[in-house]
């Protein structure tokens, strides 16, 4: 017998389980869906007609948890107990943020057993993923009240330039609350998707996705063909939002105040007071020229001018992030089409004016900007549901992937903008005699030598058969899945010995850090091609030595007096040039020692060849 369900609150059928759409913002969160009729993608609404969703939670006396608008009104009068803009502290370190810690009114500690920083309330500790769940849960909640039906599966959008380990948090946030993640999607990608559905399918066009948020800064390049969303490049800042601009406009007032910034961190109901009211400051002045309240009796100002010069470091690093994503695409300014605008933070003037400026034609912000992420997340949503077949998206990673090869090289298997999900492999061989193992290092960065890239995992690939040095063949395989999570494995090809390792680092990259990987790789090009040739020189040349020497060990008895002595100096001769970190007296001692050794060396083979001849003749 057939069965169907029905929802007993709408009395309508009951279709498959339900994939939601969610924006895990800085500041505010949202749900959405695709609407079952019109097939258009909408936020889910509470009764006021509000889809966001304030990322705050608020621990009261009692242990409860209160989460969203209820909790914002905490910020005052418990800034202790009450968290925001958790989403700057995922898969962070106590370094990463320690610089900007008298920002937060909640206090922050660091956790020396996972290097990961941690949020202290009361006598409890909790981590960024900790928080991220709560947000998740209400949300799951949300959904569920105004859909009237369980929601356990969604597609969660995070910042382009979120690593493995922050990708990887915010999964396990979802996990925590009870959400089936089915994806993980980058947030400018999600806008493109919400202003590319409808697209006219025999169309293509370049655009650019500008997504500011309260605390992270996001530029994708993306070129659209026929359905095909493909990410070009990206580039951007996982410290960079709003939240900086609330900030700028505190410290503004607190310098003319003559409040110190240990006044103000020893204070936390003043400097949250400060912020909110800054934060008031900057919506006001988007459409006003002068803002002005009283804060505790004493008046406070702001006027545009002064707020848009506050602001311009910050605009002006994001116009930076611009031009390095255009110059990765390979594109020029007058080469993209559309510029679409995500993150409320792109409602301030001086931003649309400078991104208007830059890309030199006027922005699209047709789309609710701080709607369009999960509008886009609720498509993807649907696509992976199967309801939308006409998209296909790409997605690219933002830094090379590689394994640290003899010398202390990076050899890259996966480059920096490559297609995800991606997948590519390469053999390898022992270099010593009965070797039973070997050593996987995996490394993330654009320089050549591993120590001056970021470590990522290492693993021993362990029971090889004893082989002569050569002879073992070890596959590397990378798999990046469409999360952007790594997984490496490795495996003897002959004895079918096999392991694998999910990548995981501790804690994510510092802002600072991703930008000077980059920097770096063009600012020591030069120095990085001649130290790779320095170290290949040597490899060959150690590796010559170690075979000439086994070679002696086996067959001096072949040899002449005079070829053994001569053999020696050059061996010598190379092990010395070795030390003396010179290429070319490397590469030219390395060849007088293969020109010394190939006669002889031929010699042995051909007359172990015939004797192999005649032991088999008729």
């Amino acid at each position: 017998m057939a069965k169907i369900a029905i929802n007993l609150a709408t009395g309508s059928l009951q279709k498959e389980e339900m994939i939601v759409g969610i924006d895990l913002g800085t500041t505010n969160s949202l749900v959405a869906v695709i609407h079952p009729e019109t097939k258009k993608a909408i936020v889910l609404k509470e009764h006021d007609n509000s889809a966001l969703v304030p990322s705050v939670i608020h621990f009261d006396e009692h242990g409860n948890v209160i989460v969203g608008e209820a909790a914002k009104g905490f910020l005052i009068t418990a800034p202790r107990q009450t968290i925001f803009s958790a989403k700057r502290l995922m898969g962070k370190s106590y370094n990463d943020v320690k610089n900007n810690a008298s920002f937060f009114s909640y206090k922050i500690i660091d956790d020396d057993t996972e290097s990961l920083v941690k949020v202290q309330v009361g006598d409890k500790f909790y981590s960024p993923t900790d928080l991220s769940s709560f947000i998740l849960k209400e949300l799951k909640n949300r959904a569920e009240h105004i859909l009237k039906t369980p929601v356990n599966k969604a597609v969660i959008t995070v910042p382009a330039y979120f690593n493995d380990a922050q990708r990887q948090a915010t999964r396990d946030a979802g996990k925590l609350a009870g959400i089936d993640v089915l994806r993980i999607i980058n947030e400018p990608t999600a806008a493109s998707l919400a202003y590319g559905i409808g697209l006219d399918m025999n169309e293509s066009k370049v655009i650019a996705v500008y997504d500011l948020g309260g605390g992270t800064f996001d530029i994708s390049i993306l070129r659209i063909v026929g359905g095909v969303f493909e990410v070009l490049s990206t580039n951007g800042d996982t410290y960079l939002g709003g939240d900086d601009f609330d900030n700028a406009i505190v410290k503004y007032w607190a310098v003319t105040a003559g409040i110190s910034e240990n006044d103000l961190a020893e204070n936390h109901i003043l400097a949250q007071t400060l912020r909110l009211k800054a934060e008031s400051a900057k919506k006001y002045l988007s459409a006003n020229d002068l803002f002005e309240d009283e804060i505790n009796g004493d008046k406070v100002s702001l006027s545009k001018q002064q707020f848009e010069e506050l602001i311009r470091p910050f605009v002006d690093k994001t116009i930076t992030c611009c031009k390095n994503a255009l110059k990765d695409a390979g594109l020029i300014a007058a080469e993209i089409e559309s510029v679409v605008m995500v993150g409320g933070s792109t409602r301030v003037p001086l931003v649309i004016n400078s991104v208007n400026t830059f890309f030199g034609k006027p922005v699209n912000d047709t789309v609710n900007p701080d709607e369009v992420v999960a509008l886009g997340a609720a498509i993807q949503a649907d696509i992976l549901a199967g309801n939308n077949k006409d998209f296909l998206l790409l997605d690219i990673t933002p830094l090379s992937l590689g394994i640290e090869t003899a010398g202390g090289l990076m050899d890259v298997l996966i480059p920096r903008n490559a297609k995800i999900p991606s997948k590519a492999a390469r053999q390898y061989t022992t270099q010593a005699d009965g070797q039973a193992s070997m050593r996987i290092s995996v490394f993330q960065g654009e320089r050549d030598l591993v120590k001056d890239n970021r470590k990522l995992a290492e693993f021993n690939l362990k029971g090889i058969p004893g082989m002569p040095a050569g002879m073992a063949k070890v596959e590397v395989g990378f798999l990046i899945n469409a999360d952007g999570i790594l997984t490496v494995t490795a495996k003897e090809l002959r004895s079918g010995v096999e392991q694998s390792i999910e990548v995981k680092p501790q804690y994510g990259l510092s802002d600072e850090a991703v930008e000077k990987m980059l920097l770096d790789s063009i600012t020591h090009a030069k120095d990085d091609i001649a130290a790779r040739a320095l170290n290949e020189a040597k490899t060959e040349g150690e590796q010559l030595l170690k075979t000439t020497e086994r070679f002696l060990q086996k067959n001096a008895s072949e040899l002449e007096k005079e070829e053994l002595l001569q053999t020696a100096n050059a061996m010598q001769a190379l092990q010395l040039a070795i030390t003396m970190d010179d290429k070319d007296l490397i590469m030219k001692k390395t060849e007088e020692l293969n020109d010394i050794s190939r006669p002889y060396a031929e010699r042995v083979m051909d007359k172990a060849i015939s004797l192999a001849m005649k032991g088999k003749a008729v």
